[in-house]
């Protein structure tokens, strides 16, 4: 950097800003740094992190061979050496000789590469320093010169002499601190661009660009000397303008949220669909209803994904309010009326399959470019014992079936049917129906652009899509005959659904499945979308246009077929849930319409109801307060709960256990025991955040805690991790991320790539604590041998990002985290790419410029051109996606000019 007198340059310490990079020790030296590690490691071909040296073995890992900077293992078993940059090999072609590259060869003025290495010398006014690098300047050699030169002059005036002696740009640069130009007025200083000249004329000042208009930078401005640099917030990027900053856009980026993402300025949210928790900041998990005071379920509580249903005992049904059950005076009735017909023949051409839902529609959509929809309700008789396949129960046998089939090139969207060319019918004609069967409860499920398994980030060519259908069908003793039994009837009912499935998986693949709910005809599915980009896309069944966006008709309201739009749900109705296409009717009422509730979101809008801490007969007023000893949270209720244990009220009407007097006051994760009258802690993979509770929230989906007593989500984690990886591109990813890892937990990962592919990998940034000597680690190495050939080991945080290349053909890869540690650990992308092109990527990822600028650092860590670059690596022809107008408005310039040379000096053979 220049000093402040204009003329010297000092070194920079690199070390004092991040430790220079280096995952161990930093060492400034002139005009540069080096990495070193601690006693046991030894430095990696990346040149700043550290692997450990083992004990066996007979590679480069284990030894130097001689080798003053890299030891490279090459074919047959045989080892090379080779130089950092800036050095090169010694005869003996095991020692490194420093070259002027390499920190201007240590000299702090000018450098002359010789036979012997690098030999240094001072500027004039300058005498060289005992060390033979550094230079100090002469005081008096300007004076001495100048009376010198003018005692030899014995002519004329010795002053003004002396003065055009002085003012000439041949001597001393006629005193200019940079540029000199000779004039008939005498000399002329200028400065070159970001320095402004003093009053003396002669002496050139860096000028602080920051101090006017922040330097045009629209965040953070440093100035530099001569120059200054901009920088954003986080969350935001610096466009290739180098001073504008633009958000971050994170939910059009890959892997952001699971179900929904809302972008704001400099970060962003998620938001799980209805009965799914949010955990690790991204993730959504199924919600466990019944774990908390059994879902408010008076009898039976059964968990089901994205939701929950109550059920009854044998002789009691459920209540209008899906919760409380009701005693069924006289015989139950085991022929109740079908709520769903499958109708599939021959029409329009082709085979064609109507799916029409009668009643108990609930539809669920939302996630993009899926949707859900159930027909009729689920048998209340099912016990969580009885069988996958059929359960008999008295008078009444239940078979139940799932189907799973894969549509390649699909689209799911639930949207209203185009007309056949002969008009859709309502119903196929009896004589055409091929299948008729009546169902009491159905779910379809459609999925879009299902990822492959253990591969996350594999790029699918095609887009597939996933249709799950299940059926429930119910049997009365009734139907058996003295020649078949029920055994026999169950059996010849499967026949006939093997028959219907086997139509209905017909008539998906053919793009010809509709759906009828509420007398709307609806297309299932839509195979090869081929609307124009600039048509506005039509919405689907329970979404209206808002701008040109599609949004889900909100609570209260349903969808209108005919209309296409959102409508207020009608006087004596009532609509809990978004997206939905009918209305539920406030129930008990004689007179629904004299009801005054539009746009009612909730049952207790429909007046009447008992509120929370009272219950009647039937829900509805009168209404009695809940007895001491009872609480009930909710409205429209039968009965009230016990506090149990025999344990009091502190007031009638209660409505939370909270207001249950018991013995202590339990503290956040923990629950009261009623029976030993104690507080207990949570069991691992349940939480509580508040006081005075009776039960502990069960975890999301597939987490847990790490440990007992836990009072927060956030301490929920998904322990899933490993695998084998995709062959071209994918993402090594530490388990819950971006949620902290799990504690004691081992992941293992693969990456075999294809034949003649090499890896490069890139770690944005890694979180791991460093208080424990190195308890949780990420080891990348050849095999799991523990001699085999090791690419990359680290056990710290490490913010600053860095590429390297795989030191062997594939890779594995182990992170483990120890009892009591967690952090957020790490997401790592990987790319394999053309082993032709190595020499090439070694060049690029080793070479320091990569990683000086804070622009470039920022591209390792920028998802969007990460996933750009490695489109390339992985597969050059995709480079033509990618058009020379976008990659300059994608990439800073700096970075477009590093890996131009490289690109060019490696293909200039070729030319």
């Amino acid at each position: 950097m220049l000093a402040h007198d204009g003329h010297n340059c000092l070194d920079v310490d690199e070390c004092l800003e991040n430790n220079g990079g280096c995952q161990h020790t930093c060492v400034n030296v002139m005009g540069s740094y080096e990495c070193r590690c601690k006693e046991g490691f030894f430095l990696s071909d990346n040149q700043h992190t550290c692997i450990h040296r083992l004990e066996e073995g007979l590679s480069c890992m284990n030894q130097n061979h001689g080798c003053s900077h890299i030891c490279k293992e090459a074919p047959r078993g045989s080892v090379a050496c080779e130089c950092r940059p800036g050095f090169e090999l010694a005869k003996n072609q095991r020692d490194c000789i420093l070259t002027c590259n390499h920190g201007n060869g240590g000299c702090q003025h000018s450098c002359e590469d010789t036979a012997d290495g690098p030999e240094c010398s001072c500027h004039p006014q300058y005498k060289m320093h005992a060390d033979g690098r550094s230079c100090l300047e002469q005081k008096d050699a300007v004076p001495e010169v100048t009376e010198s030169n003018a005692t030899s002059v014995v002519d004329g005036d010795k002053r003004v002499k002396r003065r055009l002696l002085m003012e000439t740009c041949a001597v001393n640069n006629g005193g200019c601190d940079r540029t000199c130009k000779d004039t008939s007025t005498g000399v002329h200083c200028s400065c070159p661009v970001g320095f402004t000249l003093q009053l003396d004329g002669k002496t050139c000042k860096d000028i602080d660009e920051c101090q006017t208009r922040n330097g045009g930078c629209d965040h953070f401005c440093k100035n530099t000397v001569g120059s200054f640099d901009c920088s954003c917030k986080k969350g935001f990027k610096l466009l290739t303008d180098e001073k504008s900053c633009q958000d971050v856009d994170e939910c059009s980026l890959d892997r952001t949220c699971d179900h929904s993402c809302i972008n704001h300025p400099g970060t962003f949210t998620c938001a799980c669909n209805k009965g799914y928790t949010l955990y690790g900041f991204t993730h959504c998990g199924d919600t466990n209803e019944c774990s908390v005071n059994n879902g408010g379920c008076q009898q039976v509580c059964v968990n089901t994904v994205g939701s929950y249903e109550c059920r009854c005992h044998s002789a009691y049904k459920l209540h209008w309010n899906k919760k409380d059950c009701v005693e069924v005076k006289g015989v139950l009735s085991t022929s109740m009326s079908p709520h769903v017909s499958l109708h599939c023949g021959k029409s329009g051409g082709g085979d064609r399959c109507f799916l029409r839902c009668h009643s108990g529609i609930h539809l669920s959509s939302g996630l993009q470019e899926t949707y859900s929809v159930t027909c009729g309700s689920s048998s209340s008789l099912r016990s969580k014992q009885q069988k996958s396949n059929d359960s008999a129960f008295g008078d009444v046998a239940t078979i139940r079936t799932s189907v799973t089939f894969k549509v390649n090139e699909g689209k799911c969207s639930l949207k209203k049917a185009e007309l056949f060319p002969e008009g859709l019918r309502p119903a196929l004609p009896e004589k055409h129906s091929s299948v008729k069967e009546s169902f009491r409860y159905a779910n379809l499920t459609c999925s879009s652009s299902k990822q492959v398994p253990g591969a996350p980030g594999r790029p699918s060519t095609t887009k597939e899509m996933f249709i799950t259908v299940e059926f429930e069908l119910e049997i009365n003793q009734k139907e058996v005959t003295a020649s078949c039994d029920l055994s026999c009837t169950i059996k010849r009912t499967e026949k006939r659904l093997r028959k219907a499935i086997r139509a209905l998986r017909k008539a998906a693949n053919r793009e010809h499945f509709h759906l009828q709910l509420s007398g709307m005809e609806l297309e299932g599915e839509n195979k090869s979308p081929r609307t124009s980009e600039h048509q506005l896309e039509s919405c689907g069944v329970g979404q209206s246009h808002a701008g040109n966006q599609c949004v889900s008709c909100r609570a209260g309201t349903y969808y209108d077929g005919v209309q296409e739009r959102c409508i207020l749900c009608p006087n004596g109705t009532f609509q809990n849930e978004e997206g939905q296409i009918t209305c539920e009717p406030c129930p008990r009422s004689e007179n629904p319409g004299a009801l005054k509730t539009p746009e009612a979101w909730n049952v207790s809008e429909c007046g009447g109801l008992c509120q929370p801490g009272e219950y009647s007969a039937d829900g509805f007023a009168p209404c009695q307060l809940c007895a001491l000893g009872t609480f009930q949270p909710e409205a429209g209720r039968t009965s009230c709960f016990p506090c149990g244990g025999g344990l009091p009220t502190k007031h009638l009407g209660a409505t939370s256990f909270q207001d249950c007097e018991t013995r202590v006051q339990c503290s956040p994760g923990h629950f009261y025991n009623t029976t030993t009258h104690r507080c207990i802690r949570c069991p691992a993979g349940t939480y509580q955040p508040e006081f005075g509770k009776n039960s502990c929230v069960s975890c999301p989906g597939n987490t847990t805690t790490d440990f007992d007593g836990s009072t927060n989500i956030t301490q929920c984690k998904d322990r899933r991790c490993g695998g084998e990886l995709g062959d071209f591109t994918g993402y090594i990813e530490s388990p819950n991320y971006p949620g902290n890892y799990p504690a004691n937990t081992e992941c293992t990962w693969t990456i075999n790539p294809p034949p003649k592919r090499r890896i490069l990998i890139v770690v944005p940034e890694i979180f791991l604590p460093i208080e424990d000597d190195c308890g949780d680690y990420l080891v990348m190495r050849k095999t799991s041998s523990s001699n085999s050939v090791t690419t990359y080991e680290t056990c710290q945080t490490y913010e600053r990002p860095i590429a390297f290349t795989s030191r062997s053909k594939k890779l594995w890869i182990q992170f483990k985290s120890n009892e009591g540690n967690s952090a957020r650990g790490f997401q790592v992308p990987y790319v394999t790419y053309d082993e032709d092109y190595q020499e090439l990527i070694e060049d690029i990822v080793r070479d320091g410029r990569l990683y000086a600028s804070e622009n470039h650092q920022e591209i390792l860590k920028d998802k969007k051109l990460i996933k750009a670059l490695f489109d390339v690596l992985a597969h050059p022809q995709n480079y033509f996606k990618y058009t020379a107008q976008e990659s300059r408005e994608m990439f800073p310039r700096s970075f477009i000019r590093l890996l131009r040379s490289k690109v060019s000096r490696f293909l200039r053979p070729y030319k």
